[in-house]
C-alpha cells in the first residue's frame, strides 16, 4: 500500500537524556494516525496504577466502539471482554474498536477520554498536540508533531516499564482472537528494536515511533509521512543508525517526570463531565493492592483464653512474638525459624493469680496458671504506623532501591523514619516506604505527587 504524498517530519532522540540528535519539521502539526494509541494506552496504564480500573475489569462494548472501522479486533456491541485483552489488541494490532472501548471504560465517553488525553499531554510538555479520539482516525483538529510523539514515546518507556513489553510482542492473545504485531518486520530486522507504535491513514501517510536499545544506549526515532511501509521502515532504520552513531556510549539516565493522573469527574447521576478535571490526592478510593487486614488497636488487644493449657499458651506466646518481630523488623509472615531464638523451647507451669496478664514479649521464661481462665495481652509495637506508600514498580531491584534512596533524600521531612522496602512481584519490583501512619502516608503522597512523583498509599500487608 502506498500513500499520496503526506508532509514529512522526523525526530531522533537519545531516550536516556531526552537530547535531540536530529529533527526535521519536528514541530509541524500533522495527523498522527494510530500513534495516538500510545496516549490511549498510557492513560490506561495510569488508570490501572491509580486503582481506577484493573486488568481484569470486564468492559462492555458500546455500539460506537463496535462500529469503528479497521483495523479492529472484531468486537460486538453488548459483549464484555477483559481490559487486558483490549490493551493487547490496541498495542499489538492497533485495533480501533479496542481503543474506543478502553477510553469509554475509563472516562465514560470518547469525548471525556479525549479531554483526559489532552490534559495528560499538556502535563508532559506536548505543546502542539490535540486529541479528539482514542484511536487516531482522521478527524478535524486531531493533530500532533514528531517532537511531541517522541516525548510521549519516552514517557511510555520510562513511566511504565512493566507494560512496555506489550509493544514488542510479535503476537498476543486478545481474548477472542490472536493478534499479530503491525510492525513485526522492522522489529525482526533491526537489532535491539523493541517498539513502539505504527500509524497509517491517507491523510497521515505511514507513521512510526520506534525505539531500540543496544548496550547502555537507547534511541527513539519518529517518522511522519512515509510513502509506504517499506519506505517508512527504511527511513526509520537510517534514523536509528544515525542516532546510535551520534549518541554518547555512556550517559546518565534522566527519567522524565511522570504527569499526575487527571481524573474526569462525574455528576450526581454518575454521568461524566468532560469539562472538569480533578487532580488526584494522595488518598485513593480503590487500591490495586489487597486491602489491609484488620490490625490491633494502638494500645492493646485482649483475648480471653478459657481452659488454658501449656501447649495452647505456648502457641499464643509464639504467635504474639512472631507478630511483634514482624512489625518491628518489617518481615511479612515470618517463618518459625525467624523467631526460634526468641522464646525458650519449653514453658514451665507455675501457679499465678488468675487475673495477672501475660505479656507477649521476648522474656527468657514465662509461667502460666494451671487452672481458671487467663487473659493474654498482645501489645502492638507499631504505634498505629501500619501504612506505607508505593513510588513505582521497576524492572530490577537495583532500579527500585535507587528510586527509594532518591525519594527519601528529596522528601526527608515526611519520610523520616520510614522503612525502605523492595517487594518482588510478578511484574517487577515494587518500591515501598513502610511504617507510616495513615496521615503520614497521605501527606507523603500528596507532597510527592506535587513534585511529579507517582505515589499511592498501601496497607501494611500489601
Amino acid at each position: 500500500m502506498r500513500s499520496t504524498a503526506a508532509p514529512y517530519a522526523a525526530m531522533v532522540m537519545d531516550a536516556r537524556t531526552g537530547e535531540v540528535l536530529h529533527s526535521r519539521n519536528a514541530d509541524t502539526q500533522l495527523h498522527p494516525a494510530s500513534l495516538t494509541k500510545m496516549m490511549t494506552l498510557y492513560v490506561a496504564f495510569q488508570a490501572i496504577e491509580r486503582g481506577e480500573i484493573t486488568l481484569d475489569t470486564p468492559v462492555r462494548i458500546s455500539r460506537l466502539a463496535a462500529s469503528e472501522p479497521p483495523s479492529k479486533l472484531g468486537l460486538r456491541s453488548g459483549q464484555t471482554i477483559r481490559l487486558r485483552f483490549l490493551l493487547r489488541a490496541a498495542a499489538v494490532k492497533s485495533a480501533n474498536d479496542a481503543a474506543t472501548a478502553i477510553g469509554e471504560a475509563i472516562s465514560g465517553s470518547e469525548e471525556a477520554f479525549a479531554t483526559r488525553m489532552n490534559r495528560t499531554a499538556r502535563a508532559m510538555g506536548m505543546r502542539n498536540t490535540n486529541f479528539r479520539n482514542a484511536h487516531g482516525l482522521t478527524q478535524s483538529g486531531h493533530l500532533s508533531t514528531a517532537r511531541d510523539m517522541s516525548v510521549l514515546g519516552r514517557h511510555v518507556i520510562y513511566d511504565f516499564p512493566q507494560y512496555y513489553n506489550l509493544f514488542s510482542r510479535r503476537s498476543a492473545d486478545a481474548g477472542i482472537a490472536t493478534v499479530r504485531h503491525t510492525n513485526r518486520r522492522w522489529l525482526d530486522s533491526y537489532a535491539g528494536g523493541d517498539g513502539i507504535k505504527t500509524g497509517y491513514t491517507r491523510a497521515a501517510g505511514f507513521n512510526l515511533v520506534a525505539s531500540a536499545q543496544r548496550g547502555q544506549e537507547r534511541v527513539i526515532a519518529t517518522v511522519f509521512g512515509g510513502s509506504s511501509t517499506s519506505a517508512r521502515n527504511a527511513r526509520i532504520t537510517e534514523l536509528m543508525d544515525m542516532g546510535f552513531n551520534r549518541a554518547p556510549s555512556r550517559a546518565t539516565i534522566r527519567r522524565p517526570n511522570p504527569p499526575a493522573a487527571m481524573l474526569t469527574s462525574s455528576n450526581s447521576r454518575g454521568q461524566v463531565n468532560p469539562g472538569k478535571i480533578v487532580r488526584v490526592s494522595g488518598l485513593i478510593n480503590r487500591s490495586i493492592r489487597p486491602s489491609a487486614r484488620p490490625t490491633a488497636a494502638p494500645v492493646q488487644e485482649e483475648v480471653l483464653v478459657a481452659n488454658a493449657d501449656t501447649d495452647a499458651i505456648n502457641a499464643a506466646i509464639a504467635d504474639s512474638v512472631n507478630a511483634a518481630l514482624a512489625e518491628a523488623l518489617g518481615v511479612a509472615d515470618p517463618a518459625p525459624t525467624q523467631v526460634a531464638t526468641a522464646i525458650p523451647p519449653t514453658v514451665t507451669p507455675a501457679p499465678r493469680p488468675a487475673t495477672e496478664t501475660l505479656v507477649a514479649a521476648l522474656a527468657p521464661q514465662t509461667t502460666v496458671a494451671d487452672t481458671g481462665p487467663e487473659v493474654v495481652t498482645r501489645i502492638s509495637t507499631s504505634g498505629g504506623r501500619h501504612w506505607g506508600v508505593n513510588v513505582g514498580r521497576y524492572n530490577t531491584r537495583y532500579d527500585a532501591e535507587r528510586v527509594l534512596l532518591r525519594v527519601a533524600l528529596n522528601e526527608m521531612s515526611t519520610l523520616d523514619g520510614a522503612l525502605r522496602r523492595v517487594v518482588q512481584r510478578s511484574g517487577g519490583f515494587d518500591a515501598n516506604f513502610m511504617g507510616l501512619s495513615r496521615e503520614g502516608a497521605d501527606l507523603a503522597c500528596r507532597r510527592l505527587q506535587a513534585r511529579g512523583t507517582t505515589c499511592f498509599m498501601i496497607g501494611s500487608d500489601s
